[in-house]
């Protein structure tokens, strides 16, 4: 009985509190019968604690009209997307068969680049976090699956109405023109990232999106856009106030469903952005078991009421007990809140020993935008400890940028992100590496740099000399390592070390490839860094006359060389084919030496700023100054032809010929040009005149002496030698002394300066050789172009005369007769 005097007076109770609220209710909606429209329901309920993205009962009833029929609202300012982002957008959404899953990382990483930039105002402006959620750094998303949305909400720098206008639809950056190229030759959509184009990507999943933005220094502004070729911006009256920041709204496709799904989301944010530096939280769902009051069973009540009235009283003292302790039950109960996806402590904060190989893999592909399956060349991880302390991860990436070295003077690129204290505060910082390093990509944070200085104040800290030395210093023994863990660039006189690799070995041949694609950075680097000049010149690869078509290093050539050689035999030009065939190794060849093809243009920049290496000095074959061996007939060779070298230098005084000398690096050539030691080569000369704004004044200036050297063994130079001695003033022998240099100057790889003579030569040694008079000449062409127009005009005439009279034309040399005369 007690218990059912509970129950009562607690029903009555509750109908006591409802009663006055039900009257509110009622109330109310009889002062709002007079409104055609009741609040409809909530788009989004409140996001949690946060105050993150969610709208009040108004949304739905100001917007709902546009965004059903996901038409642009007739209020905004409309514009037309520029021709490169329409160009873009629709090789974008006509994309079937790309990877539509890197949407969600662009739109991420776009998100976290506003955040790095309002964090980095901060340093100097507290004021401009403002307070409570705003300050608040973080990413945040959720899905309306009734309605196919995906919201996305940063609280970063946001975006004025300008800014709107300007990123995301009139001004095509330069990267949109690039990646356009780039998709049409490789079709590779992956690589949108490193172009600043990530947010077209939106539109590979939705047919509507909305960005709502507010900057600090405007109102808050709606960019939406059908991907019609238009877009409107309009100020924002019906979104709840994002406080700052920006929120993005996809409107999927029918066929995007997927993304709906929470548990797609969390494997995305997992394989692309677990090392962004924000948090990342998903309103998601989870299940929980929680207790309930248990509803008493009726059977129970009535064997109560049939027990003993001495049981009853036994029961009244323990049932005051129990009041307190009602009987519950546990059922399951679906329930939402944030969840935290990237909780992965930053790679560079843990100890190396700790980090795995897949991990570092992971965190590259995040920092560099790059989510193809290759995985870095090598990397390096390290703390630095000293007066200056700081920590690093550098990568070598796994193909170079497709304008590693378009205007490499001209550009600053920086891949590295310099934090100070955990703190980001630019990855446009390009004084921690020297432009040839500029390739590699990591990041850089310091414990000694300070935090609220301007980046023109913090290129002058003592403090970044020490990082940037030490930085390159890890750099360099970082590729160096690349090369040593190589078993191709272990060759035969290394046995033992061959045996230590596997011949399936993951590293084979990485130090070829990463020669392909940054090679040139190595060659750059010896040029401008004259510190580690020695260093780099270690690195440097290249083909010889003994590699079999393998590349070589200077120590491997230095081991090779032939007892009592003092010098690096090299020779330069366009390909190794062309330089296999030049007279100018012809005797190097025969005698054993070795000698390094450079084929690269700036190899004749390079070799202007590497002299020498490990004691050895480097010379050019096809420049003065060349000794092989030692010939005990060259004095007596230089006697017997001082007359016909003489007698040439003469004849060639018109060429500027410096001089006319006995040849020691000719077998079967009688004669090459060759050029003084600091003077251009040809190959040099070559390269100097394909420059666009080349200076022929300067060139001249540049040019080295030309020298024709002579093979005396050549039975061509012994039978002019003997021509010279009987006829020095014979035009047939001088005419083919002419014809020889210029041939000589060709097959050295020097342009000629007027072809039509050269080619005038040689016509009158065909004539010489065909037994053809040399004064015969063409017969000149018969006009008879003249004729059949004549004829023709004649013809033409005659259909007009009356009866069809046909009149035959007369001989060239008479005038043909006029209609009236006829």
């Amino acid at each position: 009985m007690r218990k059912r005097t509970l129950v009562s007076v607690l029903f009555l109770f509750s109908l006591l509190f409802l009663l006055p609220d039900q009257g509110r209710k009622l109330h109310a909606n009889a002062e709002d019968s007079s409104d055609e429209v009741s609040d409809p329901p909530k788009v989004e309920e409140k996001l949690g604690g946060h105050g993150g993205l969610s709208t009040d009962s108004d949304v739905v009833h100001r917007e709902s009209e546009s965004i059903s029929k996901k038409s642009l609202r007739s209020n905004a300012e409309k514009f037309e997307f520029q021709a490169e982002v329409s160009r873009l957008m629709d090789i974008i959404i006509n994309s079937l068969y790309s990877n539509k899953d890197i949407f969600l990382r662009e739109l991420i990483s776009n998100a976290s680049d506003a955040l790095d930039k309002i964090r980095f105002l901060a340093l100097t402006d507290k004021d401009v976090l403002g307070e409570g959620d705003n300050a608040k750094l973080e990413i945040q998303m959720k899905l309306d699956k009734a309605k196919k949305i995906i919201s996305i909400r940063d609280r970063g720098i946001g975006m004025t109405k300008e800014d709107l206008i300007k990123n995301l639809g009139t001004i095509a950056k330069s990267g949109t023109s690039a990646f356009v190229e780039k998709m049409q030759s490789s079709g590779d959509l992956n690589l949108i990232g490193q172009f600043g184009v990530g947010f077209y990507s939106a539109y590979l999943v939705a047919d509507y999106i909305e960005v709502i933005s507010k900057h600090n220094d405007d109102i808050q502004h709606v960019w939406e856009s059908k991907a019609d070729g238009k877009f409107a911006v309009s100020e924002d009256t019906w979104n709840e106030p994002l406080g700052r920041g920006t929120e993005i709204r996809l409107h999927l496709r029918d066929e995007a469903g997927e993304y709906l799904e929470e548990s797609k989301l969390k494997d995305l944010v997992k394989r692309y952005s677990e090392f962004i530096n924000f948090p990342i939280n998903l309103w998601a769902s989870k299940e929980v078991e929680t207790e309930v009051p248990a509803e008493e069973d009726e059977s129970t009540e009535e064997e109560t009421e049939t027990t003993s009235t001495e049981e009853e009283k036994e029961e009244d003292a323990e049932d005051e007990d129990s009041e307190k302790k009602q009987k519950t039950k546990k059922v399951k109960e679906t329930v939402y809140e944030w969840e935290l996806l990237n909780d992965v402590k930053a790679i560079w904060l843990r100890s190396p020993k700790e980090v795995t190989e897949e991990e570092y893999t992971k965190f590259y592909h995040s920092l560099a935008k790059d989510f193809s399956d290759e995985k870095p060349m090598a990397w390096s991880h390290f703390n630095a400890e000293g007066d200056v302390e700081f920590k690093a991860v550098l990568y070598v990436p796994p193909k170079a940028a497709h304008d590693q070295y378009e205007s490499y003077y001209n550009t600053n690129k920086a891949n590295l992100k310099l934090y100070v204290r955990r703190v980001f505060i630019s990855d446009e910082f390009d004084e921690l590496l020297p432009k040839y390093l500029s390739f590699l990509k990591g990041l850089v944070d310091s414990d000694t740099l300070p935090l609220n200085v301007s980046r023109e104040m913090l290129q002058q800290h003592s403090s970044l000399k020490t990082i940037k030395k030490k930085l390159i210093r890890k750099a360099l023994d970082m590729i160096r390592k690349l090369a040593e863990e190589d078993p191709d660039e272990v060759h035969d006189d290394d046995k033992k070390d061959v045996e230590k690799f596997g011949e399936n070995d993951e590293k084979k041949g990485q130090y070829t490839k990463f020669w392909n694609e940054f090679g040139k950075s190595i060659k750059l680097g010896i040029i401008e860094d004259a510190s580690n000049r020695n260093r780099l010149a270690k690195l440097l690869r290249f083909e010889t006359t003994k590699s079999d078509g393998k590349l070589t290093s200077l120590d491997q050539y230095i081991k090779r060389m032939k007892k009592g050689q003092k010098d690096v035999f090299y020779i330069t030009g366009s390909s190794k084919e062309q330089l296999e065939k030049s007279p100018f190794l012809e005797r190097l060849i025969k005698k054993g030496y070795e000698v390094i093809f450079f084929t690269d243009p700036v190899d004749e920049y390079l070799m202007q700023y590497l002299m020498d290496y490990e004691d050895k000095k480097f010379q050019n074959v096809s420049k003065e100054g060349l000794k092989v061996g030692k010939d005990s007939k060259v004095k007596e060779l230089k006697e017997a032809f001082k007359e016909l070298t003489k007698w040439w230098k003469e004849s060639l005084a018109s060429e500027n010929v410096d001089d006319v000398k006995i040849s020691n690096r000719l077998a079967d050539t009688p004669c090459v040009v060759v050029t003084s030691k600091f003077g251009w080569s040809a190959n040099m000369e070559r390269i100097m005149q394909s420059q666009t704004l080349s200076d022929a004044n300067k060139q001249a200036y540049m040019r080295g002496k030309r020298v024709l050297e002579i093979n005396p063994r050549h039975p061509i130079i012994k039978e002019l030698k003997e021509r010279v001695a009987s006829d020095p003033e014979d035009e047939s022998v001088k005419e083919t002394a002419q014809l020889m240099y210029q041939t000589a100057l060709i097959e050295s790889g020097f342009i000629l300066n007027d072809p039509k003579d050269f080619a005038g030569r040689i016509y009158n040694s065909v004539k010489s050789s065909l037994k053809i008079s040399p004064d015969a000449v063409a017969e000149e062409e018969v006009e008879a172009e003249e004729t059949e127009t004549s004829e023709e005009a004649t013809e033409t005439k005659s259909d007009d005369l009356p009866g069809g009279l046909n009149i035959e034309a007369e001989p060239v040399e008479e005038e043909t007769p006029t209609k009236d005369e006829l």
